[in-house]
């Protein structure tokens, strides 16, 4: 603790500089600048005020001391006890929180996300319970206040996903979905099955930030563009303006669509952006050794063939295997309820992370 008691006066020192220029009007004046440093004090906020009060409960503990050695009067040195015994424990649990603040941050956390969702083993199951995943993540979206965007999708006859994909925009959105990658397995009775059977099926979630300044260049006549006309809601405008884009990474098989922008000149830009994101993670994981490096705080490899959930309808169970966390609140959570199983991922590699650094500072 002490190593990281000496970081937190350094922050704090920062901390109050910042103050100070947030409050100077040529900082005020300059937008960037101002919002740059407004982001800095609010990542800051939190762990500057639990060590505020973790001083202020070691002061009184302090003061309390000298009372319970020094006072004649009873009653004052039992009541300074009592408020020890609280501020003991309260400063034990300030301590925790604190090192859990001060762990080292993934910079992509605050990163918007793509995600991509595959039915695998299982034929049409799997492509039908693609589609439930992606409702799943649509509905845990909505309760964060996230933004979804389709990019990518190849449907099925029966009314799934061969494979989707999607652009999550939003309030530190890789920070909570970054442990979804991997196979995601269903064992239910499918809606084909007659003789009312369990069969067993998986889906793959893949997950990666949006890389807002990719340095990777891609050469034009690599890309296939082509232009259609946007579905969906937005009057006979929309219907006869072919303001979609979609672009095809041709040595890679990468497939970006987007509609969501005002016009063509938008959406392109936007559709480009987004390959180029994609493109840069396709190349990044065909080198394993990078691949493994980039992901070895995550719970679990991250590997796209690892089981990392299982979904039980008959018994309304979901088991996260990385963890083993077994909840029976199955129609909860495909409802969006995620929250628990996220939470619980969080904590376990905070854990991971407290438990390496208490090994590297002994």
């Amino acid at each position: 603790m002490d190593k990281v008691m000496a970081q937190l006066e350094g922050l704090v020192a920062r901390y109050e500089e910042i103050q100070e220029l947030m409050a100077d009007p040529e900082v005020i004046n300059d937008t960037k600048r101002y919002m740059e440093i407004s982001k800095e004090e609010a990542d800051m906020r939190e762990v500057v005020q639990k060590y505020r009060k973790y001083q202020e409960d070691q002061k009184t503990i302090s003061d309390n001391k000298e009372i319970i050695e020094s006072e004649s009067d009873a009653d004052l040195v039992e009541m300074a006890k009592e408020e020890n015994s609280d501020l003991e424990k309260e400063v034990v649990d300030l301590e925790e929180e604190i090192k859990i603040l001060m762990l080292p941050k993934d910079p992509n956390d605050d990163k918007d996300i793509i995600m991509e969702i595959r039915g695998a083993a299982g034929g049409d199951e799997a492509s039908l319970f693609a589609g439930d995943l992606l409702r799943m993540y649509e509905k845990y979206a909505e309760t964060q206040g996230w933004k979804i965007s389709v990019i990518d999708e190849e449907t099925t006859e029966v009314g799934g996903y061969k494979h989707v994909a999607i652009m999550i925009t939003g309030d530190k959105v890789y920070s909570k979905l970054k442990y979804e990658n991997g196979a995601h397995r269903v064992q239910r009775i499918p809606v084909t099955e007659s003789q009312g059977r369990v069969h067993t099926s998986t889906a793959t979630v893949a997950v990666m930030p949006e890389y807002e300044q990719v340095d990777i260049d891609l050469d034009p006549k690599d890309i296939r563009v082509d232009v259609y006309r946007s579905s969906g809601a937005g009057g006979q405008h929309i219907n006869k303006t072919s303001s979609a884009v979609r672009m095809t990474h041709l040595p890679t098989g990468i497939v970006v669509a987007m509609q969501d922008q005002r016009s063509q000149q938008q959406n392109r830009a936007k559709a480009m952006e987004i390959l180029k994101s994609r493109v840069y993670d396709y190349y990044e994981s065909q080198n394993q050794a990078s691949y493994d490096e980039k992901r070895k705080n995550a719970v679990g490899t991250g590997d796209r063939s690892e089981r990392i959930r299982t979904y039980n309808y008959p018994q309304n169970r979901v088991t996260d295997h990385r963890i083993g966390l077994t909840l029976n609140k199955l129609d909860r959570i495909m409802n969006g309820e995620l929250d628990e199983i996220i939470s619980a991922l969080i904590v376990h590699y905070q854990t991971k992370q407290l438990e390496e650094l208490a090994e590297d500072n002994a």
